[in-house]
């Protein structure tokens, strides 16, 4: 996944994020970042249930 690609699923689960912060970091980062923003919200899902 490129770059823009992780930043921009970053965005539509973290509505409060900003591209261009998330521009700043590597790839890696941001899709560690995004593995645990999807974790969270797989989450929610259990506890709402």
């Amino acid at each position: 996944m490129s770059k823009r690609e992780l930043i921009d699923y970053i965005c539509e689960i973290n509505r409060s994020a900003k591209p261009e912060f998330l521009a700043s970091f590597s790839e890696q980062d941001l899709s560690d970042y995004l593995e645990h923003l999807m974790d969270l919200d797989l989450e929610e899902l259990v506890v709402r249930c």
